[in-house]
């Protein structure tokens, strides 16, 4: 019998990998390189500038990015490019922005990007592209370059998110996917009711506009500052979405 239609696809929680704090950021960063949209001429670097860093890491997660650095010389830049954007522009779960698995698009999205905004900040960083701080890979950069419980709490609120991302990615089957199972290696168990949360998420997929406001966003809002900072930097540190270089 031919079954035209079936429920999107929730994959198992991703196997525990053990990380030392320079391992975790190494990941992190190769992410945020390789998540990145690969501009003409300059995916070449950014595959070599992981792929020299992959000895360093466990193997469950070095061959994840080797895979990935694999898939991407074999196809090539511009096949790359052109797939980058079938799956993270034309896909509704495939999306890099993590308050849109929060809020979508909805009048709730302004307050959440400030809170991301503020959160950078809180961490002694600023935005020095042209790019939303919602973005994964930035977030991922903020986590590699900072080692700031900021960047962790971010991440962790929005576990959901990156878990249907993976999933997305997979049901598209995305070289991508590896990379974001990757990140996921790096991030806390996940726990039964963020399973459920995530179930549901890619169910229903992100929020849409809900009659009414509310004050309350469906993550924290208020950046966690370190311990060591006694207030906001009087010049935070530029950060990029896309550098070329692991350190």
């Amino acid at each position: 019998m031919v079954s035209f239609v079936r429920a999107p696809r929730v994959l198992e929680a991703p196997v525990e990998v053990p990380l030392d704090a320079s391992q975790r950021a190494t990941v992190h960063m190769a992410a945020a390189l390789l998540l990145d949209y690969p501009v003409e001429g300059t995916l070449p670097g950014r595959l070599d500038a992981v792929e020299a860093e992959l000895g360093r890491l466990p193997v469950e997660v070095a061959v994840l990015l080797e895979e990935f650095i694999g898939v991407a010389r074999r196809r090539g830049e511009r096949a790359m490019a052109e797939h980058y954007v079938e799956v993270f522009d034309r896909r509704r779960r495939c999306c890099l922005y993590l308050t849109y698995y929060t809020v979508g698009d909805t009048r709730h999205r302004g307050a959440a990007l400030l809170a991301f905004k503020q959160a950078l900040a809180a961490a002694g960083y600023e935005m020095a592209a042209d790019e939303l701080p919602d973005y994964l890979p930035v977030v991922l950069e903020l986590s590699a370059r900072s080692g700031d419980e900021v960047a962790d709490a971010l991440l962790s609120s929005h576990r959901e998110g990156i878990e249907v991302l993976r999933s997305a990615l997979a049901d598209a089957a995305s070289p991508y996917a590896g990379l974001v199972e990757a990140v996921s290696m790096t991030l806390p168990r996940i726990d039964e009711a963020t399973a459920e949360r995530v179930r549901a998420l890619v169910a229903a997929g992100p929020p849409t506009e809900t009659v009414g406001v509310t004050s309350t966003l469906p993550f924290p809002s208020v950046p966690v500052r370190h311990p060591n900072l006694s207030g906001p930097p009087t010049t935070p540190a530029p950060l990029t979405d896309s550098q070329e270089s692991m350190t």
